[in-house]
Protein backbone atom coordinates (compact mmCIF):
# COMPACT_ATOMS: atom_id res chain seq x y z
CA UNK A 1 0.00 0.00 0.00
CA UNK A 2 1.50 3.58 -0.82
CA UNK A 3 2.56 5.70 1.99
CA UNK A 4 -0.13 8.50 3.08
CA UNK A 5 1.84 11.59 3.95
CA UNK A 6 0.23 13.72 6.69
CA UNK A 7 -0.55 17.24 5.72
CA UNK A 8 -0.28 20.17 8.14
CA UNK A 9 1.24 23.79 8.39
CA UNK A 10 4.70 24.59 9.72
CA UNK A 11 4.74 28.01 11.88
CA UNK A 12 7.43 30.62 9.99
CA UNK A 13 9.26 31.92 12.43
CA UNK A 14 12.25 33.65 10.21
CA UNK A 15 13.37 36.28 12.30
CA UNK A 16 16.32 36.93 10.15
CA UNK A 17 13.92 38.11 7.36
CA UNK A 18 11.19 39.21 9.22
CA UNK A 19 8.88 37.04 7.14
CA UNK A 20 6.25 35.09 9.70
CA UNK A 21 3.34 33.06 8.56
CA UNK A 22 2.93 29.34 7.73
CA UNK A 23 4.13 27.03 5.41
CA UNK A 24 2.06 23.95 4.13
CA UNK A 25 4.11 20.46 4.54
CA UNK A 26 3.72 16.90 3.73
CA UNK A 27 5.29 14.47 5.84
CA UNK A 28 5.88 10.70 4.51
CA UNK A 29 6.64 8.60 7.75
CA UNK A 30 9.32 5.73 7.37
CA UNK A 31 7.94 2.61 6.67
CA UNK A 32 9.73 -0.64 8.88
CA UNK A 33 10.84 -0.46 12.68
CA UNK A 34 14.13 1.72 11.88
CA UNK A 35 14.45 4.76 10.48
CA UNK A 36 17.48 5.30 7.93
CA UNK A 37 17.55 8.68 7.03
CA UNK A 38 15.96 12.43 7.22
CA UNK A 39 15.22 13.88 3.72
CA UNK A 40 13.70 17.17 2.91
CA UNK A 41 12.80 17.94 -0.38
CA UNK A 42 13.35 21.35 -1.61
CA UNK A 43 11.25 22.39 -4.95
CA UNK A 44 12.02 24.53 -7.81
CA UNK A 45 11.73 27.81 -8.83
CA UNK A 46 8.35 29.05 -10.19
CA UNK A 47 6.18 26.92 -12.52
CA UNK A 48 8.46 24.19 -12.53
CA UNK A 49 7.66 23.79 -9.32
CA UNK A 50 3.82 22.70 -10.22
CA UNK A 51 5.33 20.11 -13.22
CA UNK A 52 6.95 18.54 -10.65
CA UNK A 53 4.82 17.86 -8.13
CA UNK A 54 3.97 14.39 -8.99
CA UNK A 55 7.62 12.94 -8.97
CA UNK A 56 8.49 14.88 -5.98
CA UNK A 57 5.33 13.03 -4.58
CA UNK A 58 6.17 9.59 -6.34
CA UNK A 59 10.31 9.93 -5.11
CA UNK A 60 8.97 10.90 -1.88
CA UNK A 61 6.51 8.06 -0.93
CA UNK A 62 9.29 5.54 -2.55
CA UNK A 63 12.37 7.09 0.12
CA UNK A 64 9.74 6.66 2.53
CA UNK A 65 9.09 2.92 1.59
CA UNK A 66 12.95 2.43 2.34
CA UNK A 67 12.91 3.70 5.59
CA UNK A 68 13.15 7.60 5.39
CA UNK A 69 11.28 10.53 7.18
CA UNK A 70 10.70 12.86 4.20
CA UNK A 71 9.36 16.08 4.18
CA UNK A 72 8.20 18.51 1.28
CA UNK A 73 7.70 22.29 2.17
CA UNK A 74 6.22 24.83 0.26
CA UNK A 75 8.46 27.42 0.56
CA UNK A 76 7.15 31.60 1.47
CA UNK A 77 4.55 32.25 -1.39
CA UNK A 78 4.20 28.66 -2.71
CA UNK A 79 1.47 26.51 -3.18
CA UNK A 80 -0.70 26.55 -0.43
CA UNK A 81 2.10 28.40 2.32
CA UNK A 82 1.24 32.04 3.68
CA UNK A 83 2.03 34.80 1.63
CA UNK A 84 2.01 35.63 -2.61
CA UNK A 85 4.48 34.84 -4.51
CA UNK A 86 5.94 38.47 -4.39
CA UNK A 87 6.21 38.34 -1.09
CA UNK A 88 8.73 35.97 -1.28
CA UNK A 89 12.65 36.55 -0.76
CA UNK A 90 15.63 34.36 -1.22
CA UNK A 91 17.03 34.65 2.68
CA UNK A 92 13.10 33.84 3.60
CA UNK A 93 12.89 30.77 1.54
CA UNK A 94 16.72 29.48 2.83
CA UNK A 95 15.03 30.20 6.08
CA UNK A 96 12.26 27.69 5.38
CA UNK A 97 14.17 25.18 4.38
CA UNK A 98 16.60 25.27 7.52
CA UNK A 99 13.53 25.70 9.41
CA UNK A 100 12.42 22.42 7.81
CA UNK A 101 15.30 20.38 8.97
CA UNK A 102 15.50 21.60 12.57
CA UNK A 103 11.53 19.86 12.26
CA UNK A 104 12.81 16.75 10.65
CA UNK A 105 15.54 16.56 13.46
CA UNK A 106 13.15 17.16 16.47
CA UNK A 107 10.62 14.61 15.04
CA UNK A 108 13.16 12.19 14.87
CA UNK A 109 14.53 12.96 18.49
CA UNK A 110 11.39 13.09 19.96
CA UNK A 111 10.29 10.82 22.61
CA UNK A 112 9.87 7.57 21.72
CA UNK A 113 11.72 7.97 18.38
CA UNK A 114 14.02 5.06 17.94
CA UNK A 115 16.46 6.94 15.54
CA UNK A 116 19.40 8.03 17.03
CA UNK A 117 21.17 11.22 15.39
CA UNK A 118 20.45 9.52 11.43
CA UNK A 119 21.60 11.28 8.39
CA UNK A 120 20.18 14.36 6.79
CA UNK A 121 19.77 14.52 3.19
CA UNK A 122 18.71 18.05 1.57
CA UNK A 123 17.08 16.92 -2.05
CA UNK A 124 17.13 19.66 -4.11
CA UNK A 125 15.74 19.77 -7.78
CA UNK A 126 16.89 22.57 -10.17
CA UNK A 127 16.67 25.93 -8.12
CA UNK A 128 16.11 23.94 -5.09
CA UNK A 129 19.81 22.55 -5.30
CA UNK A 130 21.19 26.08 -4.80
CA UNK A 131 18.88 26.56 -1.99
CA UNK A 132 20.25 23.17 -0.11
CA UNK A 133 23.65 24.61 -0.31
CA UNK A 134 23.02 28.20 0.93
CA UNK A 135 20.81 26.63 3.34
CA UNK A 136 23.39 23.76 4.72
CA UNK A 137 25.68 26.46 6.13
CA UNK A 138 23.58 27.71 8.39
CA UNK A 139 22.53 24.49 9.98
CA UNK A 140 24.48 23.81 12.68
CA UNK A 141 25.55 19.94 11.63
CA UNK A 142 26.87 18.05 8.26
CA UNK A 143 23.76 17.07 5.96
CA UNK A 144 24.32 14.64 2.48
CA UNK A 145 22.78 16.20 -0.83
CA UNK A 146 20.83 14.82 -3.38
CA UNK A 147 21.10 16.80 -6.43
CA UNK A 148 17.95 16.13 -9.64
CA UNK A 149 19.63 17.93 -12.11
CA UNK A 150 21.41 20.90 -10.52
CA UNK A 151 22.67 24.09 -12.30
CA UNK A 152 26.02 24.92 -11.53
CA UNK A 153 24.58 28.57 -11.04
CA UNK A 154 21.26 30.77 -10.49
CA UNK A 155 22.05 33.42 -12.88
CA UNK A 156 20.76 31.16 -16.20
CA UNK A 157 17.74 30.18 -14.08
CA UNK A 158 16.85 33.87 -14.19
CA UNK A 159 17.72 34.84 -17.25
CA UNK A 160 15.40 31.70 -18.80
CA UNK A 161 12.53 32.63 -15.94
CA UNK A 162 12.91 36.58 -17.79
CA UNK A 163 12.83 35.77 -21.27
CA UNK A 164 9.63 34.51 -20.74
CA UNK A 165 8.19 38.05 -20.35
CA UNK A 166 10.70 38.93 -23.52
CA UNK A 167 8.12 36.11 -25.40
CA UNK A 168 5.33 37.02 -24.15
CA UNK A 169 6.06 40.99 -25.72
CA UNK A 170 7.34 39.44 -28.84
CA UNK A 171 4.35 37.98 -29.71
CA UNK A 172 2.86 41.38 -29.24
CA UNK A 173 5.25 43.40 -31.55
CA UNK A 174 6.31 45.15 -27.79
CA UNK A 175 9.94 43.16 -27.25
CA UNK A 176 12.37 46.09 -27.95
CA UNK A 177 14.46 46.86 -25.15
CA UNK A 178 12.35 44.43 -22.30
CA UNK A 179 15.07 42.81 -20.68
CA UNK A 180 16.43 45.81 -19.91
CA UNK A 181 13.69 47.98 -18.57
CA UNK A 182 13.20 44.69 -16.44
CA UNK A 183 16.35 44.91 -15.20
CA UNK A 184 16.30 48.64 -14.26
CA UNK A 185 13.21 47.74 -12.41
CA UNK A 186 14.59 45.13 -10.05
CA UNK A 187 17.79 47.13 -9.46
CA UNK A 188 15.83 50.14 -8.16
CA UNK A 189 13.26 47.59 -5.65
CA UNK A 190 10.38 47.28 -8.09
CA UNK A 191 8.97 43.99 -8.64
CA UNK A 192 7.98 42.62 -12.35
CA UNK A 193 5.34 40.17 -13.60
CA UNK A 194 6.41 37.25 -15.61
CA UNK A 195 4.09 34.47 -16.66
CA UNK A 196 1.45 35.60 -13.81
CA UNK A 197 4.51 35.55 -10.92
CA UNK A 198 5.65 38.78 -9.20
CA UNK A 199 9.58 38.59 -9.11
CA UNK A 200 10.55 40.30 -6.18
CA UNK A 201 14.16 42.29 -6.19
CA UNK A 202 14.90 40.30 -3.04
CA UNK A 203 14.16 36.61 -5.29
CA UNK A 204 16.31 37.76 -8.30
CA UNK A 205 18.76 39.14 -6.79
CA UNK A 206 19.47 36.31 -4.78
CA UNK A 207 18.86 33.74 -7.12
CA UNK A 208 21.40 35.63 -9.45
CA UNK A 209 24.17 35.62 -6.87
CA UNK A 210 23.31 31.84 -6.17
CA UNK A 211 26.06 29.45 -6.73
CA UNK A 212 26.33 25.59 -6.67
CA UNK A 213 29.60 25.66 -4.29
CA UNK A 214 30.10 23.18 -1.51
CA UNK A 215 29.40 24.90 1.78
CA UNK A 216 32.22 24.75 4.19
CA UNK A 217 33.15 22.86 7.69
CA UNK A 218 30.68 19.81 6.11
CA UNK A 219 33.87 17.44 7.33
CA UNK A 220 35.19 14.84 4.84
CA UNK A 221 32.42 11.94 5.00
CA UNK A 222 29.74 13.56 3.20
CA UNK A 223 27.77 12.53 0.36
CA UNK A 224 26.04 13.88 -2.79
CA UNK A 225 24.10 11.84 -4.91
CA UNK A 226 24.04 14.01 -8.22
CA UNK A 227 21.30 12.91 -11.08
CA UNK A 228 20.74 14.27 -14.53
CA UNK A 229 17.95 13.36 -16.53
CA UNK A 230 18.14 13.12 -20.51
CA UNK A 231 16.07 11.62 -23.70
CA UNK A 232 19.27 10.37 -25.42
CA UNK A 233 20.91 6.83 -25.25
CA UNK A 234 24.55 7.94 -25.44
CA UNK A 235 23.88 11.02 -23.17
CA UNK A 236 26.74 11.78 -20.25
CA UNK A 237 27.51 14.57 -18.11
CA UNK A 238 28.15 18.35 -19.21
CA UNK A 239 31.32 19.82 -19.33
CA UNK A 240 29.96 22.03 -16.26
CA UNK A 241 28.53 19.74 -14.32
CA UNK A 242 31.91 17.93 -14.33
CA UNK A 243 33.53 20.95 -13.34
CA UNK A 244 31.36 21.66 -10.84
CA UNK A 245 31.86 18.00 -9.60
CA UNK A 246 35.67 18.08 -9.30
CA UNK A 247 35.44 21.16 -6.92
CA UNK A 248 32.94 18.92 -4.76
CA UNK A 249 35.26 16.19 -4.86
CA UNK A 250 38.29 18.87 -3.90
CA UNK A 251 36.31 19.70 -0.96
CA UNK A 252 36.68 16.56 0.33
CA UNK A 253 33.19 15.41 -0.65
CA UNK A 254 32.26 11.42 -1.76
CA UNK A 255 29.98 12.26 -5.35
CA UNK A 256 28.48 9.85 -6.94
CA UNK A 257 27.08 11.19 -10.36
CA UNK A 258 24.42 9.49 -12.83
CA UNK A 259 23.05 10.05 -15.65
CA UNK A 260 18.97 8.27 -15.72
CA UNK A 261 16.47 8.09 -18.84
CA UNK A 262 13.77 10.44 -19.08
CA UNK A 263 11.65 13.30 -20.17
CA UNK A 264 12.73 16.66 -18.35
CA UNK A 265 9.33 16.49 -16.23
CA UNK A 266 9.88 19.85 -14.82
CA UNK A 267 9.16 21.88 -18.01
CA UNK A 268 6.72 19.53 -20.30
CA UNK A 269 3.58 20.50 -21.46
CA UNK A 270 2.19 17.40 -19.94
CA UNK A 271 2.82 16.15 -16.65
CA UNK A 272 5.52 13.34 -16.85
CA UNK A 273 7.15 10.55 -14.96
CA UNK A 274 10.37 9.59 -15.00
CA UNK A 275 10.80 5.98 -12.95
CA UNK A 276 13.93 5.32 -13.85
CA UNK A 277 14.66 8.33 -12.14
CA UNK A 278 13.10 7.51 -9.00
CA UNK A 279 14.01 3.94 -8.91
CA UNK A 280 17.99 4.83 -9.61
CA UNK A 281 17.18 7.84 -6.62
CA UNK A 282 16.03 5.25 -4.17
CA UNK A 283 18.62 2.70 -4.59
CA UNK A 284 21.48 5.46 -4.31
CA UNK A 285 20.33 7.28 -1.29
CA UNK A 286 19.38 3.44 0.69
CA UNK A 287 22.91 2.45 -0.67
CA UNK A 288 24.53 5.29 1.63
CA UNK A 289 23.40 3.97 4.81
CA UNK A 290 24.55 1.72 7.10
CA UNK A 291 22.98 -2.06 6.57
CA UNK A 292 22.01 -3.96 9.33
CA UNK A 293 23.72 -7.65 9.78
CA UNK A 294 21.99 -9.78 7.01
CA UNK A 295 19.75 -7.06 5.59
CA UNK A 296 19.82 -7.18 2.02
CA UNK A 297 19.90 -4.11 -0.71
CA UNK A 298 16.82 -2.45 -2.99
CA UNK A 299 18.61 -3.43 -6.37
Amino acid sequence: MPVQPEAFFLSAEAVQTMQSGQRFCLFYPPQGYRVRGLVLYIHPFAEEMNKARRMAALQARALAQAGYSVLQIDLRGCGDSSGDFGDATWKSWVSDVVQGCHWLRNQSNAPGADSGQVPLWLWGLRAGCLLAVEAASQLGEPCNFLFWHPPSAGKPLLQQFLRLKVAGDMLGGQAKGVMEGMRQQLGVGVAVEIAGYMLSPGLASGLEQAALVPPADQGLAQRVEWFEISTRDDASLSPISAKTIAQWQQAGFAVNSHVVPGPAFWQTMEIEDAPALISATTAAVFASAPKAIGEASLA
